[in-house]
């Protein structure tokens, strides 16, 4: 049985930095229990040893102090040993590692002369996992692993990518607009297939007008000068084509398109392609000026592009039969819902406030592949025997997903699955795949309303093999199709741990529980785990575990340094805030000062996360390591902290998500309140003594309270702050806002600056001049907006040399001395 709520909090309450045991969940497809019912998880402070006061200039002095966490791990070929990166301490430079569990200190560092023949995290494997491949500062190795030989196969930055093993053992790549074939037993280099933008050729010219036409009828030279360039012409196509020495003519695509993807199939016989005609991704004048530069002049670094200026775009998908050098397009009119007037309810409600009417559109929607913002498998997908393929595609409208095979014979796309959404489809939770021994899919979907795990022979019903409210994601499935590992967060929101599930049977094991954040990678041989694991005041540590179930971790590194174990940090409880809104809970991270129960009613802060769709208020060490600091130093001086997961972010399902469709700001605003009203009623919080402060869309947010809840916060600090969604890029914005041509509605009802006239409370701006996240700009039309509006409680902070993220300490430092300044003056 899985162990309740409570257990998990009793395990928490007794474990601070040390994972505690508890039988492993078996059961199949279990659902989660409501989350309204969550009870508080109280996670123990640091250990009594801990000493001193936290200091700002400390906390944001160069990280290298805390002790320079493992990333970007991987398993050796031998399953036993793994290789890890470092930071050098004081130095921009990453060096890698080498470590097993029988080893302390870290393991052992890699030579340079020795990178060559160990930094495969990118290789991969032919079919039988004999032998592996892998590019090293753009040269390609490849490695026999019975023997362990390692061989070099190109020197000097060949351009090589989209590297595979084919099925008759060759090595292929793209390089351009073509894939090679490289035969590893003598080392030839043969070329499988090109493509080209251009016109087929001919052998001559269509008569340009009725004189050329007349000379060609009339004259004899020219006529059999013509004959002769045809017979040629003929006669080189017919060698070509029968002789195997020569090179392949080029299939010929139109001309004003270019390639935006290709994959090969295993077997080597064909080629799936993208492509697009090209759209303008920024102008001349999407610029932004930098100031602190090495030769003392002014510099005008390019921009991205607004999602007011953005252009649909519409990719053409084509099959190549590489055997009979053929191109044909493989058209989406096959796919449920292409036509689909989704919008349409929207056009009609901006067009009625502008006092027109909207008539349904039915012409063909712009189409593309679908890539997964956070998983690095192609949205093209080939069966290991090369005569399956599946491809995921998304409508640039953003509300559907479909997953479709490909009829090879008579190049045809047939949908397998179409996953609609009113609001939007995720750019998270799209990996999918075959399954190795079978023609089978698998995929996640949020069609459950959470991102779930299903499978499906094509032609046939999908079947969810694992569901529940909770979030899958991670997939691994291993070579015999026995189980599919993942990770989840299945007992509560905050916690993710590594399950499998059995593929026959639906029977789901939970692997670890460490009481945190746990990510994994199976070993080669599929006996191991190799885990990243945090907790809340642990940053990430390696671990290394049996891939079976109730086997304790062994932690293979110790980075963290004695300084920061030394300092006293807060240890937040994770809450769940009842909502006024809905029926699930809003969770939150909360920071309890010392004896916060005694004496007068307590001054807080309300921190708000960025980037939206993102989920702080988990049980690991969280992203926002300064923050986290930062609401230890409040929590030392007295301050109540709460750090909340509003709606629209992610680990609570889809509706969470979607909440902020068409109107961002609001649902956010509201679950502030509640946490505000949560704080007075649990926290011995005076509600005139709140403050509260962001970065990006935590900055937003920061807007939307003070502009349009002037009553919610005595204070606020936005840092890098949007003001205006339109002037913001397109792959997030018109995911929620849609476009600003055809919703405007949406955009001005989510947009700070057309609510500043509310601002009541002081207000500080924190600006980075060189963001290429979100401009400089967004702050200087606001500013100019609460200057014609005659605002005197507002003052603004430049950075002159920093984007989006923050790099210099004494930046951070000068931004939240601000910070804690403002919170000193105003609560």
């Amino acid at each position: 049985m899985r162990p309740s709520y409570k257990s998990v909090a009793a395990c928490l309450l007794s474990a601070s930095l040390v994972a505690c045991s508890a039988t492993p969940d078996s059961s199949p497809q279990t659902q989660l229990v409501s989350r309204a019912a969550v009870p508080v998880i109280h996670a123990a402070s640091h250990p009594a040893n801990a000493n001193g006061p936290i200091t700002l200039e400390k906390i944001m002095s160069d990280p290298d102090w805390i002790g320079r966490q493992p990333s970007n791990a991987y398993w050796a070929d031998d399953s036993q040993h793994v290789f890890y990166e470092r930071k050098r301490e004081g130095q921009p430079i990453n060096d890698l590692f080498r470590i097993a569990p029988s080893d302390t200190d870290n393991g052992q560092r890699v030579e340079l002369e020795q990178l060559h023949q160990v930094a495969y995290n990118n290789r991969v494997f032919n079919r039988d996992k004999t032998k592996a491949a892998w590019q090293f500062e753009g040269n390609l190795f490849v490695k026999d692993l019975v023997t362990g030989k390692v061989r070099q196969l190109s020197q000097g930055n060949i351009d090589a990518s989209q590297i595979l093993f084919l099925n008759n053992g060759n090595l292929a790549y793209q390089s351009g607009d073509q894939f090679f074939s490289l035969d590893l037993t003598n080392g030839f280099t043969g070329l499988l297939v090109q493509w080209s933008f251009e016109q087929t050729p001919e052998a001559n010219d269509k008569p340009a007008d009725y004189i050329a036409e007349q000379q060609q009828k009339l004259i004899g030279v020219v006529k059999q000068r013509r004959t002769d360039r045809q017979t040629q012409f003929n006669h080189q196509y017919v060698m070509e084509s029968k002789n195997a020495t020569t090179t392949k003519r080029p299939v010929y695509l139109p001309q004003e398109q270019y390639t935006v993807k290709a994959s090969l199939s295993p077997n080597g016989k064909w080629l799936v392609l993208a492509t697009s005609k090209p759209v303008s991704e920024r102008d001349d004048s999407d610029i932004m000026p930098s100031y602190v530069n090495e030769d003392g002049r002014i510099e005008a670094q390019p921009a991205r592009q607004r999602v007011a200026d953005a252009e649909a775009q519409n990719y053409q998908l084509w099959l190549v039969d590489i055997t009979q050098n053929k191109v044909r397009p493989l058209s989406y009119n096959s796919l449920p819902g292409y036509n689909d007037d989704v919008l349409a309810q929207v056009r009609k409600e901006n067009a009625s406030r502008e006092g027109k009417s909207y008539q349904v559109n039915r012409l063909p929607r712009d189409i593309v592949l679908m890539d997964d913002w956070y998983w690095n498998g192609s949205s093209i997908q080939w069966h290991n025997s090369g005569e399956q393929v599946a491809v995921m595609l998304e409508a640039w409208d953003n509300k559907d997903r479909w997953l479709a095979t490909v009829d090879l014979q008579d190049a045809k796309l047939v949908n397998q699955d179409r996953l609609h959404d009113d609001a939007w489809i995720n750019y998270r939770f799209n990996s999918f795949g075959w399954f190795n021994q079978s023609q089978t899919l698998y995929y996640l979907s949020e069609k459950s309303g959470y991102a779930n795990l299903y499978m499906q022979q094509p032609g046939k019903k999908a079947q969810a093999l694992v569901s529940g409210a909770f979030e899958v994601d991670s997939l691994t499935v291993t070579h015999n199709d026995s189980y599919v590992y993942y990770k989840a967060n299945v007992k509560h929101p905050g916690i993710y741990d590594i399950y499998r599930v059995d593929t026959k049977s639906g029977a789901v094991e939970q692997l670890t529980d460490l009481k945190g954040k746990t990510d994994y990678q199976l070993s080669p041989d599929e006996s191991k785990l190799l885990l990243t694991h945090s907790k809340l005041v642990q940053p990430p540590e390696l671990y290394i575990q049996n891939a079976k179930t109730g086997v304790e971790a062994t932690r293979l590194t110790h980075t963290i340094s004695d300084e920061f174990l030394a300092l006293p940090w807060t240890a937040p409880d994770v809450v769940p805030v009842p909502s006024s809104h809905t029926q699930q809970p809003v969770f939150a991270r909360v920071y309890y000062p010392k004896d916060y129960k005694q004496g007068e009613p307590r001054k807080a802060v309300m921190f708000t996360h960025g980037a939206g769709y993102l989920q702080n208020s988990h049980l690991g060490w969280s992203d926002y390591y300064h923050e986290f600091m930062f609401h230890s130093l409040l929590a030392q001086q007295g301050y109540v902290v709460m750090d909340m997961d509003y709606r629209a972010s992610r680990g609570y399902g889809r509706d969470w998500r979607t909440a902020i469709y068409r109107h961002m700001g609001k649902p956010e605003v509201e679950d502030l309140r509640d946490g505000v009203n949560w704080l007075v009623d649990n926290a011995n919080v005076d509600r005139n003594r709140v403050g509260t402060y962001g970065g990006s869309y935590g900055g937003f947010l920061t807007y939307m309270s003070l502009f349009t809840a002037p009553d919610l916060f005595q204070a606020g600090a936005a840092l890098r702050p949007v003001s205006d969604w339109a002037h913001y890029n397109h792959g997030y914005t018109s995911n929620i806002l849609n476009m600003p041509d055809t919703d405007p509605i949406a955009y001005e009802r989510s947009s700070p600056i057309y609510f500043a006239e509310g601002l009541q409370k002081p207000l500080l701006i924190n600006a980075p001049m060189v963001d290429s996240n979100v401009f400089f700009v967004d702050t200087v039309r606001l500013v100019q907006r609460l200057i014609e509006l005659k605002k005197d409680n507002f003052e603004t902070a430049l950075f002159p040399v920093e984007s989006h993220g923050f790099v210099e300490p004494t930046s951070w430092l000068d931004e939240y001395k601000r910070i804690y300044k403002l919170f000193e003056q105003n609560l």
